[in-house]
């Protein structure tokens, strides 16, 4: 089953880049450039899998993730942080604010599809 993915970068190849991959696996994929554009763009397109960057501009990665998880609670889709933010400090601060995954840059392809295919069967 295809999943409803939607990637938020600032960073365009990035986007492009993880989008090409996505569709590849059969995946539907939205893209947002904004972190102040994500939420909506969460509400209107309710997807699976949020890949979501840490800094953005508007609002950043962990702002949205807290809104996210504030406002969908357990309907919420699964979330995973993908960025170049390798601190400690900041992989604690994603799981508090509400990412499942916590993903640093450069990362594995595979272990990102690893990482979202528990979502294609609760889907």
């Amino acid at each position: 089953m295809a999943l409803r993915v939607l990637i938020a970068d600032d960073d365009r190849d990035t986007v492009l880049s993880l989008a090409t991959i996505l569709l590849q696996e059969g995946h539907e994929v939205r893209e947002v450039y904004r972190g102040d554009a994500v939420l909506d763009q969460v509400l209107a397109y309710k997807p699976d899998v949020v890949l979501l960057d840490i800094g953005m501009p508007g609002l950043t990665g962990f702002e949205v993730a807290r809104h996210v998880q504030q406002q969908l609670g357990r309907t919420r889709p699964l979330l995973i942080a993908i960025t170049a933010w390798k601190q400690n400090s900041a992989k604690v601060l994603g799981k508090l604010v509400g990412f499942d995954h916590y993903l640093t840059k450069p990362y594995s392809i595979d272990e990102l599809l690893g990482l979202i295919a528990p979502a294609r069967r609760s889907a």
